[in-house]
């Protein structure tokens, strides 16, 4: 697969297999798709099918058994791990069901680790944590703990948090999974505000209901990629 110039993922016969021998587990079995800059792409299928561990692949989080992964025009197959955090870094953004806070740093602080991590500044980590928390709809709630805030808040952090290092690409695993309806309308809407911005999405759910909201669903069963919606 050659990536076009406005490719920002392109996925070549990707597999991952866990374990050796009789006891190997193949979780993706030649997976290939691309994503354009600026898509906001939902994977979907049932609970096993490689979601999860193609989102890892996606963040480079994990490595491929076999198969190539371009992300950004850079081919990442033989990228050693320091690279691969550093593009990580740079490029991508995660989203989490469980939200993954430090329970005992204020909300700002949370917004701000990322950016501690990348050697921004202290006072320059501020003052873009706190413009994130308002854009996120939590202006004046940085100083709360995440045990002080609603899981419809504590996810707005969490998507504040994603955003800290400005990536180009963000990803979220089940990122509604854990809160109820109306929290779930709300982290929709933001997301969606956020593509309309240009940012390039790609979220893993079960819910239909949420991945109705993208422009394209990946459907995956059994570690294949079984249909491609518009």
């Amino acid at each position: 697969m050659t990536a076009a110039p406005s490719c920002v993922i392109a996925c070549e016969a990707l597999t991952r297999v866990y374990g050796e021998g009789q006891r190997d587990y193949q979780a993706l079995k030649g997976v290939t798709f691309a994503i354009e800059r600026g898509e906001f792409v939902a994977i979907m299928g049932p609970s096993g099918c490689g979601k999860s561990t193609l989102l890892n692949m996606l963040g480079l989080l994990d490595r491929p058994t076999s198969g190539r992964y371009v992300l950004d025009g850079v081919d990442t197959s033989e990228m050693a791990d320091a690279e691969r955090t550093a593009l990580r870094r740079r490029s991508i953004g995660f989203v989490f069901q469980a939200f993954n806070l430090l329970p005992r740093l204020s909300a700002l602080e949370n917004v701000c680790l990322p950016m501690a991590y990348a050697g921004v500044g202290a006072a320059e980590r501020s003052e873009r944590a706190e413009e994130l928390l308002a854009q996120v709809g939590l202006g004046g709630k940085g100083g709360h703990t995440p045990l002080e805030l609603s899981g419809g808040e504590r996810q707005r952090v969490g998507i504040a948090r994603a955003l800290s290092n400005r990536p180009t690409i963000l990803l979220a695993d089940e990122p509604t999974g854990n809160l109820d309806s109306s929290s779930s309308r709300e982290i929709l809407a933001l997301f969606s505000a956020l593509h309309a911005k240009g940012m390039t999405l790609i979220l893993v759910t079960h819910d239909p209901a949420i991945g109705g909201a993208a422009q394209r669903m990946l459907r995956l069963k059994d570690g294949q990629l079984v249909a491609e919606d518009a």
